[in-house]
C-alpha cells in the first residue's frame, strides 16, 4: 500500500470511529483542540493528516496511530517451527538463525527398558530443562534422573546420553549452544546485592 493510499483510506476510518463513539464534531474539536473546519477536512480526505493532528485523536478515540492509520501489520514475530522426528524423538526447532546459541523443545516417546545407552560425545555445551514426564541422563559416570522443573548443564564432550524411562511422554527444553556458547542467567538486576 503506497502512502498516498494510507493517507487517503484515513479520512473514512475517522469519519467511521467518531460515528461508532456517537460524537459530534463540535464534541471531537473540544476534546482534542483542532478547530470543526480541520476535523471535517481530514475527514473527506481535503488536508492531509499529520502527527500533530492524528496523536489527539488517536488518544480520545482509545486507539493506536497504527489503527487510526490502518498501517500495514508488521511480520509475523512468531516462529513457525516445523517439527523433525528422529529415532522417535520429536525436536521442534524454537529458533530461526543458524549458529550461536539453538533452542529447541523435544518430546520423547515413553521408554524402552531394554535400550542400554550408548554415551557420545561432540562440541558443544547442552542445557536441559524438563517440562513433563522424566528424562534420564547418563553423564560420564553420572546416572540422574530429572524430574519436571528441574535442569542439567553440560559440556557435551563428556560422554552422554538422554533418554526417556518413564511410561508417558516426556517434554524437555533444550538449549545448546554448537561451539560451547554457555547460556547466562542473571538472578537480580545489576546494582543489586
Amino acid at each position: 500500500m503506497s502512502d498516498e493510499d494510507l493517507f487517503g483510506a484515513v479520512g473514512p476510518r475517522l469519519r467511521a470511529l467518531r460515528k461508532q463513539r456517537r460524537v459530534t464534531l463540535a464534541q471531537l474539536a473540544e476534546a482534542t483542540g483542532i478547530s470543526v473546519s480541520t476535523l471535517s477536512r481530514l475527514e473527506s480526505g481535503g488536508r492531509k493528516p499529520t502527527l500533530e493532528l492524528l496523536l489527539p485523536l488517536a488518544r480520545v478515540h482509545q486507539v493506536t496511530l497504527d489503527e487510526l492509520v490502518g498501517a500495514p501489520e508488521t511480520g509475523d514475530p512468531r516462529v513457525h517451527a516445523k517439527p523433525v522426528v528422529r529415532f522417535g524423538v520429536t525436536i521442534v526447532p524454537l529458533t530461526r538463525r543458524p549458529g550461536g546459541l539453538q533452542a529447541f523443545k523435544m518430546i520423547y516417546p515413553p521408554g524402552k527398558p531394554s535400550r542400554e545407552p550408548e554415551q557420545k560425545v561432540h562440541e558443544g555445551y547442552e542445557w536441559m530443562y524438563v517440562l513433563s514426564g522424566r528424562l534420564r541422563l547418563v553423564l560420564g559416570d553420572h546416572d540422574v534422573i530429572l524430574t519436571p522443573g528441574e535442569a542439567a548443564e553440560f559440556d557435551t564432550r563428556t560422554p552422554h546420553w538422554f533418554g526417556n524411562p518413564g511410561p508417558e511422554p516426556a517434554e524437555i527444553l533444550s538449549l545448546f549452544g554448537p561451539q560451547g556458547e554457555r547460556l547466562h542467567v542473571r538472578a537480580r538486576p545489576k546494582g543489586e546485592s
